[in-house]
């Protein structure tokens, strides 16, 4: 036998037989082989994936933040639903914090609109159960400029809230009244704010599919995003930092939000639906809480808490996350998106949301945590 293919054959059987070994979770965790990972990630052209995960470790009493990013570009748009909920209630607190006259428990409706709220109640259902309806209701409390301004001001990276959230009036630049109760008995009616209208974003990516459903017709061309919300991932991780972390950042880079209104948001954000009165079996556990439980409707086990905001629209599902598991002091953040939009047509409810979107960023959070699991301290 020809030794020299000898041991061409042994140093081969060795490096298989290796077992590969990654310096960060997010390495480790694309090249995952499971089947909810490699489908993806063996053809991620169309998928438009970008994930930033952040690892999370302490020297003393410091924390080391160690970001890890997988094509995330801020000029390659995608559509970010329901988590620029997130700014608006961050927003929303902030503004609250600077009157006297209101505070989480005053009582409004919106003129043209039956359902009488607050602000507490608003917030805790934007988190639950991601309700539109509530976030609208805070956007004409806001409005679209002061909104974007509060956001900007913190140095997170570039965000434009144009739009409400499916909702007749959802491009209308003019907030409607506010009709808030100042005692039991009287009430007051706000001014309405104007905001700019919105310029088209000038991003790569921003015309995607090859049609679209419009008022029941079928446009052969793609869907233009240059008027939607833009909310790119680098921003979203910033903002979750400054909320799960503000004494990191200088005064300057935080929100101006009180003690008693962080402790609130924290307790909103990690609420399964049924801890703030939703049905649980409509509401599962992780009906939203993308990573690690998205694709399972059983209970999650009381040891791990994820505070976060996702979103899903257009064939685009998004989460931004700290997670965090007590028992075995594990703790890390991760954003991610992703489009599954196989037909190429927006708006005609085709989505593969339950059969490639969620399981991959299920199982993408649990390769992280397994990964977080046997990391060196």
């Amino acid at each position: 036998m020809n030794k020299g293919l000898f041991l061409l054959g042994s140093l081969l059987v060795f490096s298989c037989s290796k077992k590969m070994t990654y310096d960060n979770a997010l390495d480790a965790a694309l090249a995952s082989q499971d089947e909810r990972i490699r489908r993806v990630l063996d053809s991620i052209g169309p998928y438009e994936v970008q994930i930033r995960y952040t690892q999370i470790d302490r020297a003393g009493d410091s924390l080391i933040f160690t970001d890890y990013d997988f094509q995330v570009d801020d000029g390659n748009y995608f559509y970010p639903a329901s988590t620029v909920k997130f700014p608006v209630a961050v927003a929303a607190l902030e503004k609250l914090n600077e009157l006297d006259t209101l505070h989480l428990d005053s009582r409004f409706y919106i003129e043209g609109d039956s359902v009488e709220t607050s602000f507490r109640e608003a917030i805790k259902e934007i988190f639950a159960v991601s309700d539109n309806a509530a976030n609208n209701r805070l956007v004409e409390f806001l409005g679209f400029d002061d909104l974007n301004t509060r956001i900007k001001n913190t140095k997170v990276g570039p965000i434009r809230v144009s739009h409400r959230l499916s909702t007749a009036n959802a491009d209308d630049v003019t907030t409607k009244p506010m009709v808030i109760y100042e005692n039991d008995s009287s009430t007051v009616v706000s001014t309405p704010i104007v905001s700019l209208p919105p310029q088209h974003l000038q991003l790569r990516k921003i015309e995607k599919g090859e049609g679209f459903y419009a008022e029941g017709s079928l446009y052969g061309e793609p869907f233009d995003f240059g008027l939607k919300n833009h909310y790119p991932v680098r921003t979203q991780h910033g903002v979750l930092k400054r909320i799960i972390f503000p004494d990191q950042f200088p005064v300057g880079e935080r929100f101006k939000i009180s003690p008693d209104q962080h402790r609130f948001l924290l307790q909103s954000m990690s609420a399964l639906p049924y801890q703030a009165g939703y049905d649980r079996e409509e509401y599962y556990d992780g009906y939203v809480k993308f990573f690690m439980f998205g694709d399972s409707e059983g209970p999650m086990p009381e040891h791990i808490k994820i505070f976060n905001k996702v979103g899903y629209a257009y064939g685009t599902l998004t989460d931004c996350a700290y997670i965090q598991d007590t028992q075995n002091d594990v703790a890390f953040m991760m954003t991610a998106t992703i489009l599954v939009n196989k037909d190429g047509i927006f708006n005609d409810d085709n989505y593969e949301y339950d059969d490639i979107g969620i399981p991959f960023l299920a199982q993408l959070g649990r390769e992280i945590h397994d990964f977080e699991l046997k990391r060196k301290r």
